[in-house]
Parts: structure tokens; C-alpha cells; sequence
């Protein structure tokens, strides 16, 4: 398991609360690289950001304060999806904004369960820097 990266920091603030703090839950290394990179040095915000649903549930409490939560669909095969972390974060209290991102089809069964919810948005992958902004920082989507 990798370690969770934290902008201009490799360890987790006691308290992660303000829209300065975007957490970030994608399984694939490089795009949570680039995607966390854009963030903190581009838009200028903190970025908590994890590989894994295991990854998010061991930062607990740590990530609840986030404005933002930008949620995977697919972590992996046979692993916890992106669901199982949106139904985490609200079941822990979580009110901050959701947004899902999917490189597969709307047909696709977890694109078709996320649809679904009525509090979050879907977006395709690659996510265009201009809409990442966009969903960072609050604006209209």
C-alpha cells in the first residue's frame, strides 16, 4: 500500500478542513500523480490523495473536512470501487461535494449504480484541466 499524498507534505494534517483540502481516490499511479500535481501547484489547494478505498478508510476521520471528494469508479478488479468509497464517506458524515470519474462506458454497471445517486456527478477521463479546475475550486460544472 502506498503512503497518501498530501501536498507539500508526506504526512496527513491532524485537522484537513477548509476548500483548501481536495481528496482524490484513484487507483492508477501515474494519473493520481499527475492529477495531485495539478491541484497543489496549479490550482493551489492541498490535495489528500489515495490509491485505495483500504487507503481512504486508514486516513478515517482525517479526510472528512475536505471541500471536495473526486472519487474513482473502478479501483481495480476485485476490489472496492469508487461506490463503496462515496457510501463510506456519507456514512462517516461526510458533506462536502462528490464527483466521480470514469474512463469506461455509461453502460458500464458501477457508471449505471453511480448514476444513480443523486448527489454526485460523473465525468470522463481523461478530465480536461479547465474542468478539474472547475470541480476543485467549486465553480459551476
Amino acid at each position: 500500500m502506498s503512503s497518501p499524498a498530501v501536498a507539500l507534505s508526506n504526512e496527513v494534517p491532524e485537522s484537513v478542513t477548509g476548500t483548501e483540502f481536495v481528496l482524490y481516490v484513484e487507483d492508477n499511479d501515474d494519473l493520481r500523480e499527475l492529477v495531485t500535481e495539478l491541484v497543489t501547484v496549479v490550482f493551489k489547494r492541498r490535495c489528500v490523495a489515495v490509491g485505495s478505498y483500504e487507503e481512504l478508510v486508514v486516513l478515517g476521520q482525517h479526510v472528512l473536512g475536505c471541500s471536495v471528494a473526486i472519487l474513482d469508479i473502478n479501483l481495480g478488479s476485485n476490489r472496492r470501487s469508487g461506490l463503496d468509497a462515496y457510501a463510506w464517506l456519507r456514512a462517516n458524515g461526510y458533506t462536502g461535494r462528490i464527483v466521480f470519474l470514469t474512463g469506461h462506458a455509461r453502460t458500464h454497471p458501477l457508471v449505471v449504480e453511480a448514476q444513480r445517486i443523486g448527489d454526485a456527478q460523473i465525468f470522463s477521463k481523461p478530465i480536461e484541466p479547465d474542468r478539474l479546475r472547475s470541480i476543485v475550486e467549486g465553480g459551476g460544472l
